[in-house]
């Protein structure tokens, strides 16, 4: 199954984005080991619309029209459900096993992600109650991604 991250703003050179694309790296080469392929991070530029409506609805826009067709859509969002990495983990293995081809993650600019993209997630997805910056969401998910990928393959990485 292929994996992208797409999201909205754009990882400047610095500590954050070496280390992301570290994480990111790292589930390239382990995950072919149980079918899970890293394709690609996309960036969108951010909407420069006057209200945080039309942003996200324009923001929403340009993600919809980057995702494949028939991938299953994760939204990270702060109303989303909570998983531990197992669960995670057990999520992202299930999908593959049922022959999902594409699974995207979506992170919205500062003013959150679309509405109508949001309803068409099949998760919605949050990494804990507390508010991270957009840099910061991309470290955490791509460590969870590579955390996945060991879990699925039995690395012990992932200490219980």
């Amino acid at each position: 199954m292929k994996i992208g991250i797409y999201a909205v703003g754009r990882l400047k050179a610095g500590p954050e984005k070496e280390l992301a694309s570290r994480y990111l790296d790292r589930v390239a080469k382990a995950g072919p080991s149980c079918g899970l392929e890293f394709t690609r991070s996309v960036e969108l530029n951010e909407s420069r619309a006057g209200n945080a409506e039309t942003r996200k609805r324009e923001e929403g826009a340009e993600l919809s029209r980057t995702v494949p067709d028939g991938a299953l859509i994760v939204v990270l969002d702060e109303r989303g459900k909570a998983f531990d990495s197992p669960e995670f983990a057990k999520f992202i293995g299930d999908a593959a096993d049922n022959g999902q081809r594409d699974m995207v993650f979506i992170i919205g600019g500062a003013d959150g992600v679309d509405p109508e993209l949001r309803d068409r997630a099949r998760l919605v997805l949050n990494l804990g109650r507390l508010t991270w910056p957009h840099q910061l969401v991309r470290i955490l998910l791509a460590e969870q991604l590579y955390r996945a990928v060991t879990i699925l393959t039995g690395h012990p990485y992932h200490r219980v």
